[in-house]
């Protein structure tokens, strides 16, 4: 409207010179200034270039921002998957563009909200199992957009949902080993009440016998997990102290082999000569030590030899390793052992007095002192478990003080 405006003013203008007898070159002039302006007004004004229809602008602008969110996204048209983003590309597939949502997501609650049943089209998040793996969870979140689209976005919750169950199993499987034992020793304290008892001494030493095993049973048990949890706490934490492993190894092997336990003759360690330093906190190095030697006596055979092994590993680590002569380990059993109450065979371990977080222990010290640790084993010869522990600084080795043997 306002370019047709113009032109008028500009013509009547050009003419009303030529009228009143203007000289012919201000008339030209006149004109050729008329034309100018003109040709400039007939270029699109700035801010009215011509636009996509409303549907074609929304799908361009979501193109670009759904790239760059690193949890799934899907865009949703009817009931089509009209665009999808890398990772979610790499959940469903790269044939998820262009599928039926009803066959992507086969999920009921999922189906009902995207294909947009009134009674359940609400804005809560809904909860999805199995989607690029059994135990996988995924939360999926549905926003409407203009055109009768949806953007879904998918936020991964299967650690969260694996935490959780391991703090599950792990209340149960810790009121079950308490009341065990507590059962015990309550059922032979009624019976020591009664007057059946009283006058036969031998069972009721016999009695107190279990009652005294038993408490200690559970005593052993709440150490661990007191212990288990100062470590976790501390995990966050790497320990900087520079300890003289070999000494402490001689410590320990010189601890055990005066102990009353007939396995201790057994026990024999192989330490490499100028061993470096390790940087890490000598009571967990300790307590590492005791649990691995403690299961290679349990488990090993009469009068074969476990040994402990020290050396320098790959890199800048130190290897520390504990060898036995026993039953072995069937393969399946070996990626659980470090499991907080796990046992490849319950009632020998609990015969044998094990609370089952020895292993566990010993895994969350290594992890906390940014080692790794690896058990091997095979059926009918043996297993041998090794930590790899990081050494101390060099500065550390040559001038800091050091923490050894007592």
């Amino acid at each position: 409207m306002r370019r047709a405006v113009a032109i008028l003013v500009l013509a009547a203008g050009t003419a009303f010179a030529a009228l009143a007898g203007a000289p012919a070159a201000a008339v030209a002039v006149a004109a050729l200034t008329a034309l100018a302006i003109l040709l400039l007004l007939w270029r699109p004004l700035a801010g009215h270039e011509p636009v996509a229809s409303s549907g074609e602008q929304g799908i361009a602008d979501v193109s670009a921002p759904i790239e760059a969110i690193s949890d799934p996204v899907l865009i949703v048209g009817g009931t089509r998957i009209r665009q999808a983003n890398e990772a979610a590309r790499k959940l469903f597939g790269e044939h998820v563009v262009g599928e039926d949502v009803r066959v992507a997501i086969r999920h009921p609650a999922a189906t009902d909200r995207l294909t947009g049943r009134p009674a359940l089209a609400d804005s809560s998040p809904i909860e999805l199992a199995g989607i690029g793996g059994r135990d996988n969870r995924w939360q999926m979140h549905v926003a409407d957009l203009p055109g009768d689209r949806a953007l879904v976005h998918l936020v991964d919750r299967s650690e969260g949902h694996a935490a959780e169950r391991m703090r599950v199993d792990f209340v149960a499987n810790a009121s079950h080993e308490l009341r065990t034992p507590l059962a015990a020793i309550l059922g032979y304290v009624e019976t020591l009440d009664g007057d059946a008892a009283i006058g036969d001494p031998a069972t009721r030493k016999r009695f107190l016998r279990i009652i005294h095993d038993e408490a200690w049973r559970m005593q052993r048990l709440v150490e661990d997990l007191m212990s288990l949890s100062r470590i976790e706490a501390e995990k966050f934490r790497a320990p900087e102290t520079a300890v003289d492993l070999a000494a402490l190894i001689r410590e320990v092997h010189a601890v055990i082999r005066d102990a009353a336990d007939p396995r201790s003759r057994d026990v024999a360690c192989e330490v490499e000569e100028d061993l470096p330093l390790v940087a890490g906190d000598r009571a967990q190095l300790s307590q590492l030590l005791h649990n691995l030697v403690g299961n290679a006596m349990k488990y090993g055979r009469p009068g074969t030899p476990v040994m402990i092994r020290a050396g320098r590993g790959p890199g800048s680590m130190i290897r520390l390793s504990v060898e036995d002569k026993g039953e072995g380990i069937a393969p399946e059993h070996l990626p659980r052992l470090t499991e907080r109450f796990y046992r490849v065979a319950p009632s020998r371990s609990r015969s044998l007095g094990g609370t089952g977080l020895g292993l566990a222990i010993v895994k969350h010290i290594v992890e906390r002192h940014r080692g790794r640790l690896d058990i091997r084993s095979t059926p009918g010869e043996g297993t041998i478990v090794n930590a790899l522990l990081p050494s101390a600084p060099l500065s550390s080795n040559r001038n800091a003080p050091v923490t050894g043997a007592a």
